[in-house]
């Protein structure tokens, strides 16, 4: 969420910015504005009113004291008059406080400078490539064929017990699925973030804080008799630990991992784009997450990216990373890279890990500061997949078919405890 102050001293710029991501949001931010400026204008109605009837409290009890009750009935009455009239601009001001922060909510983050103009994805821009792409036999299958030959993942069975989208992992794949969480949490603690084992249910707050809600409320499952939310992804409950708190410099940065399975309630599509492990409603993914100064998000970011590319170059597996445009960028981010990797069967790019930083976008809601010697500034918080599992698993058994089997990646030997399937 911006600030107000933000907004006020930076209308124009951030109005310009804004169509980046095609949209035209001055009348929103000039009735933010407007909104802001009826909340100062009622407080001080309010301040004055209960500073008044403070005067007069005071005033009646010196008249008591002095035995002049005349005196001091007049004024209660008009001590009456104030005491409706605060509690009239008290009510005023709790609802455009209220109608102001639904404003604000309204409103996405602002691109970065680097985000490139563009409506969707195929405005992205390509910024980086690695690895050569597998030349497979003609024979060769999809993920969801070679899920079957294998009896390694059963999408029929996770239908007849859940529904479309909920895969059930069997023998070697279920060792595979293990075997890739936990070397992505070794990967991540050996970088310096803390392993965290979080809930996979969230309050409305939490939601709120790293703008789920009210932006993604339909994309969330919802558990309406406990008004909880199935977690989309880690780094809602993983960044929610700091909500409303004070973290010191000195402790910063703060990095922390944690693996969660992941609930979306996407709007379904069909054909092979969604078919198989490309879209599910359940997947398992291990999250980063940071918190940073300021003034070291944007280096924290780079880090980011290049930890997500040491992983993948380990998995051997081809990947480019695009930055996003402004039409495809998520509602909270300033600037966000997406990782693809490279699916030989399919014949096309798969996402893999989006890394974003979202500057104090987040922090401003989660109320998130840092302590600077006595001075309060809003934290930078980031965020990247390391990685998602679906498309991970999907470009494994693609990329490391042969006539007769599946091979397993060098580094996740170890994890598995077997080198083919």
């Amino acid at each position: 969420m911006l600030q107000v102050s933000t907004i006020s001293e930076n209308l124009e710029k951030i109005t310009t910015s804004m169509l980046k991501r095609n949209i035209d949001i001055k009348s929103i931010l000039e009735k933010i504005i407007e909104t802001d400026n009826n909340r100062r204008s009622t407080q001080s109605s309010l301040d004055n009113s209960l500073a008044s009837s403070n005067q007069l409290a005071k005033e009646i009890g010196e008249f008591f004291k002095s035995g002049e009750t005349k005196k001091a009935g007049i004024l209660k009455e008009k001590a009456g008059f104030l005491k409706k009239e605060s509690k009239n601009f008290s009510e005023k001001l709790s609802n455009i406080i209220k109608e102001l922060n639904n404003l604000l909510l309204e409103v996405p983050n602002i691109p970065h400078e680097l985000v490139p103009s563009g409506s969707n994805e195929s405005d992205n821009k390509e910024i980086f490539k690695w690895g050569s792409i597998p030349k497979l036999k003609e024979t060769a299958l999809p993920h969801w064929d070679l899920a079957s030959k294998y009896d390694i993942i059963d999408f029929e069975l996770g239908n007849k017990i859940t529904g479309a989208g909920f895969p059930v992992y069997k023998d070697k794949g279920a060792k595979l699925q293990r075997a890739l969480i936990n070397y992505f949490l070794d990967k991540n603690t050996k970088a310096g973030y803390k392993e965290f084992q979080v809930p996979i249910l969230v309050n409305e707050d939490s939601g709120t804080g790293t703008g789920q809600l009210p932006d993604k409320e339909g994309q969330m499952y919802y558990i309406k008799e406990d008004n909880l939310y199935l977690a989309p992804t880690a780094e809602v409950p993983l960044t929610n630990i700091f909500r409303n708190n004070i973290v010191k410099a000195s402790e910063l940065p703060i990095c922390l991992t944690s693996y969660t399975p992941c609930f979306r309630r996407e709007a379904g599509s069909y054909g092979s784009h969604v078919r198989g492990l490309n879209r599910l409603h359940q997947f398992d993914k291990v999250e980063i997450v940071r918190i940073e100064e300021p003034e070291n998000s944007y280096s924290a970011l780079n880090d980011m990216v290049d930890h997500v590319k040491g992983v993948l170059e380990e998995l051997n597996l081809p990947f480019r990373i695009l930055r996003l445009c402004g039409g495809d960028l998520g509602f909270t981010s300033c600037l966000t890279y997406d990782f693809e990797v490279y699916s030989a069967a399919q014949k096309r790019w798969l996402e893999v890990s989006s890394v974003s930083n979202f500057e104090s976008f987040q922090s401003n809601r989660l109320k998130l500061r840092i302590d600077k010697g006595g001075n309060k500034v809003l934290a930078h918080t980031l965020n990247g997949s390391s990685l998602a599992l679906p498309r991970i698993v999907a470009c494994i058994l693609e990329n490391y078919q042969k006539d007769d089997c599946i091979d397993i990646p060098k580094v996740l030997i170890p994890y598995t405890g077997f080198e083919k399937i």
